[in-house]
């Protein structure tokens, strides 16, 4: 599914009624009857009881249908008005005049007891204040409003978007409303889908309100919820290289984790053949937690690192390969750090780049945009923050469009992980993956990450699609440790542990996977 920007949607909305002559009101009209249903689905209308805040824009506008709707299949409607209704203009102020006409009681903002007294006296509360066309932190009058609206304990449903949730960031701009659920119209906006704006909807809810597919299909629209390839299937007649033969260099002494993690997932994701390049001295202590790995001691520093005299042995073992994972816990040590830069220029071959490896091309980031092979790297916030240059908060605030010019600057494909990780592509493509849970924020998860890429690979997906594939079976192995252990329990250790069932399941039950769980979107 399609996901836009605030101001696409309205190219969106511009196209309807300027090219196939689809009237504003109309398109009102079909965002309130849409609202109506999914209330009517959620909580019921008759006999019930509605307080809609209102503001004076479109969005107090669709608040407004909807209210004529309860009102005429029976539930009992007041509306509070946030504003001047003078404001309203085009279908927004007609539909004031029919609210007004129909006798529906409408009010401007009263006192703060009033407005409690009401809420006491209401069965559901609809937020219809702002929308997405906010730009600026909620003060005043209506930020007593929405925290008396997530006081109330009432179920509440948004239109569009929780009011102080922003359109493009999903982040909150001063405060917000929470809702039980919400409708968002046309297409899911940015801040439905990426945190906080995602758990601040609750249950999501998309209408296309008579947009036809040509307008939703263009190519205009890059950013889409991470909807991956289904496995090719297993050859019968295969060998370990059939199914991937993948070199991993990581480790350095008291970084026995992450050389482990990213190795082992390989296998345990379904990859073939593991082979790990890690210093001497620590080597012993992985293998006898991963005996199924194939190791190639290294030398190594003083300090227990990989020396740069590895790489001629390095670049000889990578033309044996499929793929080359580089950096899970490799340290900061200036030696390696040259290794790793010289390896990146060097292996002909598609890499992957991971944790301490990125710090290395952070000083020279040209040294992945020269490469000719495919390149992935999989940043956190902070690491992409590094490579870019700029703040974490500068990311943080606008990720979608930062991920989409950093991948085409770089010529690579990103993966920006966090809650909800984003995929990039050079040509401008943004996938928004939905699997996963808080409980994967824990030493270790990011390197099991690596190697389930790298299995993804391996089975035979091109690396567009092992990365896609990979990130979302990483969310669902760690969806299924968290289902059987609880979100503070998990760990690096029980995602890998879940990683067979995880790809198993994928395999047996790919559709109802997708739709079912991680779809998360209702559409009407």
């Amino acid at each position: 599914m399609k996901v836009s920007s605030v101001n696409k949607m309205r190219l969106l909305d511009r196209t309807a009624i300027e090219q196939f002559g689809i009237s504003e009101i109309l398109l009102m009209e079909n965002a309130g009857t849409a609202a109506f249903s999914a209330i009517l689905n959620e909580f019921g209308v008759k006999e019930r009881t509605f307080l809609i805040f209102c503001g004076t824009g479109n969005n107090g506008g669709d608040g407004l249908v909807v209210a004529r709707k309860l009102h005429s299949m029976g539930g009992k409607v007041k509306i509070v008005l946030l504003g001047d209704a003078e404001m309203y203009k085009g279908a927004a102020g007609t539909n004031h005049d029919i609210i007004t006409k129909l006798g529906i009681p409408i009010n401007p903002i009263m006192s703060k007891k009033e407005i409690l007294l009401d809420i006491t006296h209401s069965d559901i509360l609809i937020d219809a204040i702002f929308g997405t066309g906010l730009t600026r932190d909620v003060e005043g009058i209506y930020r007593d409003v929405i925290e008396w609206i997530n006081y109330s304990g009432k179920p509440v449903f948004s239109l569009d978007i929780p009011s102080g949730v922003s359109g493009n960031t999903g982040q909150v701009l001063g405060c917000a409303v929470r809702a039980d659920c919400t409708i968002t119209f046309g297409l899911p906006k940015l801040g439905n889908i990426l945190y906080p704006g995602f758990d601040l909807c609750g249950k999501l809810y998309v209408t296309h309100i008579s947009f036809p597919p040509e307008m939703i299909d263009q190519k205009g629209f890059k950013i889409a919820i991470n909807d991956p390839a289904p496995l090719p299937e297993r050859d019968p007649n295969g060998h370990k290289g059939s199914f991937g033969d993948v070199l991993f260099i990581s480790g350095a002494a008291g970084y026995f984790g992450a050389p482990y993690f990213s190795a082992l997932s390989f296998l345990k994701a379904g990859g073939g053949y593991s082979r790990l390049a890690s210093p001497a001295s620590i080597t012993p202590f992985i293998a006898s937690k991963g005996s199924e790995i194939v190791f190639l001691p290294q030398e190594e520093t003083s300090e227990g690192s990989l020396s740069l005299n590895n790489k001629n042995r390095l670049i000889r073992l990578s033309e044996e390969v499929d793929m080359v994972v580089i950096g899970p816990g490799l340290s900061l040590n200036p030696q390696t750090q040259e290794l790793v830069k010289e390896l990146v220029s060097a292996v002909e071959k598609p890499v992957l780049i991971d944790g301490d490896g990125l710090t290395a091309i952070c000083r020279d980031p040209d040294l992945i945009s020269r490469r000719k092979y495919p390149t992935i790297l999989t940043p956190h916030l902070g690491e992409m923050s590094r490579i870019a240059g700029k703040p974490i908060s500068e990311i943080d605030h606008a990720k979608t469009d930062f991920i989409q010019k950093q991948a085409k600057k770089l010529n690579a494909i990103l993966v920006l992980k966090g809650a909800h990780s984003l995929i990039g592509f050079p040509d401008g493509r943004v996938f928004i993956n939905l699997s996963g849970n808080s409980g994967m924020a824990t030493a270790g998860s990011g390197d099991v990450l690596t190697g389930v890429i790298a299995a993804m690979f391996g089975a035979g997906l091109d690396p567009e699609d092992a990365v896609r594939t990979g990130v979302f079976l990483h969310g669902f192995s760690g969806d299924l440790a968290a289902a059987e252990k609880g979100e503070d329990g998990v760990t690096a250790q029980d995602i890998m542990e879940f990683l067979p069932d995880a790809v198993r399941y994928y395999r047996d039950s790919y559709l109802d996977i997708l739709r079912d769980s991680y779809q998360s979107i209702y559409q009407i």
